[in-house]
């Protein structure tokens, strides 16, 4: 089985120089990294590992743990109180992250209709929001004790929105109509 970043090299890029008017190889653009982002806000210590080791069975990678810079009295929040951990992918564990989000995860989630068009950010990277981590094969749904969402930025070397739309759609991304 040919994986996603064969696939890039031998079919994509051929096609993205033919659709950009592009001459060079080096000149299409690429996926440089992706981040996966999860938030967990304050809660107790077992639940947060919890959270932790479950994001480390889906990219692969230990996560970094990210600590509150600032206390705020309203939240509950104290300066160095963990709130989340974020995992940044790059090489070989990126592209087989991006191979089972888009054939494994995505299509487990209920009543999906693609993802939105509208989630680029003017440079050519795209962020999107998961409610559950569930949906992730590595993660047996019978175990969660709680479920917690998790931010995915897919960062590209595109030169605008155009650019990188056209990446992610023939790396086979779903996206919906609107």
């Amino acid at each position: 089985m040919a994986t996603l970043k064969n696939k890039y090299d031998s079919e994509i890029v051929p096609l993205l120089c033919e659709k950009l008017g592009v001459n060079h190889r080096l000149r299409v653009p690429r996926v440089k990294k992706v981040v996966v982002n999860m938030g967990t806000g304050v809660m107790d210590k077992e639940e947060y590992q919890n959270h932790f080791q479950e994001l480390a069975m889906i990219t692969g990678q230990r996560p970094q743990i990210r600590k509150a810079r600032k206390s705020i009295s309203n939240f509950k929040l104290r300066e160095g109180m963990t709130i989340g951990a974020r995992v940044t992918l790059r090489g070989r564990r990126m592209y087989e992250f991006l191979d089972r989000l888009i054939n494994a995860a995505l299509p487990r989630i209920r009543d999906f209709r693609g993802l939105s068009r509208t989630s680029f950010d003017g440079r050519g990277n795209y962020t999107m929001g998961i409610r559950e981590q569930s949906i992730f094969p590595e993660i047996e749904p019978n175990d969660v004790k709680s479920n917690q969402g998790m931010n995915i930025t897919i960062v590209t070397t595109g030169r605008d929105d155009d650019e990188a739309r056209l990446l992610l759609e023939m790396l086979g991304m779903p996206f919906g109509g609107n």
